[in-house]
């Protein structure tokens, strides 16, 4: 079946760019583990043992997988008991709101062997150097890259488009989001669905059929869509319906995707490549949208931006996978000296507190 799996940073144009402080609702929280400890020290074990063991119970789980490498998991929410379990370290600091209450710090670091460490000081230090640099480059790849497409959006998103979008939304309004009765507005969770990583640009895709059954697919090259889902979402939770909405790596203050799991209904963006598996319930065309006209003359300036920025992209993606190999190289260099056996131990444990 297909898990829920989302991102929650981004390797983004300015940096990091985090939604960690939105990993669980405030008011829903009952338990959130905060873990704490370096490269190798068994996080994402615990976590992946601990989801495991509230899926045999038949809880629904939602996997937060990191950003520079998708092989890791970052976060675990358990949404109906009101739990997560996060991986606290840099970048994806997570401060508590209510410590001790909701909020409980795991220290993994117990689970060195600092004296079987102790002797390799000069070769961890080594491959610590570097790796700050690699993850510098490659947002300075994605900024150029930023840059190159927002000259092409600039291009083909006139006012007449926008209109086009905005009635060509509202028309799907009519259509899908009956109001409720009594309406109370849905809330907004925000998750990246994309992201850059050390494997490439990557969209967890199988996430959409996992909570919905009907999808629009929105061919979109240019990133045009933003106005069409930003009047999809404010339709949906006016009529009632929690949404979550995606924002996009390469600038988070625009939508990519829209899901609205009680209504069976999302809004997947396809484009640069990348498109959902399987034939979608309906397709919306968001290029052929735009001015005609526009399209052809500035034809050879759009197909220059999309291929160098491509380019970037690729540059920084090395520099992710560069930056992998040396924490592939420190995790070599710590695993056999941490306890798993203590590892799994605290991971029952926390299991146990949430009546797993």
């Amino acid at each position: 079946m297909p898990k829920i799996q989302y991102f929650l940073g981004a390797n983004s144009p300015r940096g990091f760019y985090s939604l960690y402080d939105e990993l669980i609702d405030a008011d829903a929280a009952r338990a959130v583990y905060i873990l704490k400890g370096g490269p190798g020290c068994g996080k994402s074990t615990l976590m992946r043992r601990v989801a495991g063991r509230a899926e045999e119970k038949g809880f629904a789980v939602e996997r937060v997988l990191c950003s520079g490498d998708p092989d890791s998991l970052d976060a675990v929410v358990i949404p109906a008991l009101g739990a997560a379990l996060v991986d606290g370290t840099a970048p994806h600091v997570v401060e508590p709101k209510l410590p001790g209450v909701v909020e409980r710090y795991v220290n993994l670091g117990a689970a060195y062997d600092s004296a079987a460490l102790a002797p390799m000081r000069e070769r961890i230090a080594g491959c610590m150097v570097g790796y700050r640099g690699c993850y510098d480059r490659a947002y300075r790849c994605l900024e150029a890259a930023a840059r190159l497409r927002e000259d092409a959006r600039n291009i083909l998103l006139t006012p007449a488009l926008e209109a086009r979008l905005v009635k060509r939304a509202d028309g799907i309004l009519c259509r899908e989001a009956h109001r409720k009765k009594p309406a109370k507005a849905g809330q907004v969770k925000r998750r990246f669905l994309d992201a850059v990583t050390c494997q490439g640009g990557m969209t967890l895709y199988d996430t959409v059929p996992a909570q919905c059954h009907r999808v629009y697919e929105l061919a979109d090259t240019y990133g045009l869509a933003h106005a069409m889902l930003e009047r999809l979402t404010g339709g949906v939770t006016a009529a009632g319906y929690d949404a979550v909405v995606c924002p996009s790596p390469s600038c988070p203050e625009r939508t990519a995707h829209l899901i609205v799991p009680s209504l069976s209904l999302a809004f997947v963006t396809a484009g640069a490549g990348q498109s959902p598996d399987g034939r979608p319930y309906r397709r919306v065309r968001i290029d052929a949208m735009a001015d005609a006209e526009l399209m052809r003359s500035n034809r050879s300036r759009l197909r220059f931006s999309k291929k160098i920025a491509e380019a970037l992209t690729e540059e920084a993606v090395s520099s992710l996978a560069q930056a992998k190999a040396m924490h592939d190289e420190l995790e070599a260099l710590y695993n056999p000296h941490v306890d798993f056996d203590l590892v799994n131990a605290t991971a029952d444990e926390i299991a146990r507190e949430l009546g797993l």
